[in-house]
């Protein structure tokens, strides 16, 4: 019998797979899901509709389902643009201690093709910029 919340059977599936070190990418609706994560990783589409399911509900189940070392958040390529409105709500989400890297938009893409993602979750998010590249930690170590 499987504990928590997460119950998708591909997600969990991948998440076996992965280890110290793997990626975790969860995607809102505006990114392009097939052609600038990793080819070789595994997607799941849980894109309904418009805002089902959010980044932040997927964030949330995965906060309780794996160890976080660390995360990035895609931002704007200008710098002068203001901070994303989705950015306090999944910085609120992110566990304590878990050291948050901002990734400029031209190279957030290439950071999601290397051969270390191990998962893309396809969300409705609508929000701009609500991407979130989750770095798994290892059990016992706080991270």
């Amino acid at each position: 019998m499987i504990r928590g919340k997460l119950i998708h059977p591909e997600i969990l599936a991948a998440l076996a797979g992965a280890g110290h070190g793997s990626k975790v990418l969860i995607s809102d609706g505006n990114f392009p899901h097939t052609t600038a994560p990793s080819i070789e990783a595994p997607r799941v589409f849980l894109n309904l509709a418009p805002g089902v399911l959010t980044v932040s509900q997927v964030l949330d189940i995965l906060v309780e389902a794996i160890p976080i070392e660390r995360a990035a958040l895609m931002v704007p390529q200008d710098p002068a643009d203001p901070t994303p409105p989705a950015h306090p709500d999944l910085l609120g989400r992110i566990p304590a201690g878990v050291e948050v890297d901002r990734i400029l938009r031209m190279d957030f893409y290439p950071a999601t093709d290397t051969p270390d993602l191990a998962l893309v979750i396809a969300t409705g998010d609508m929000r701009f910029y609500a991407n979130v590249l989750l770095t798994i930690g290892v059990v016992g170590t706080g991270g």
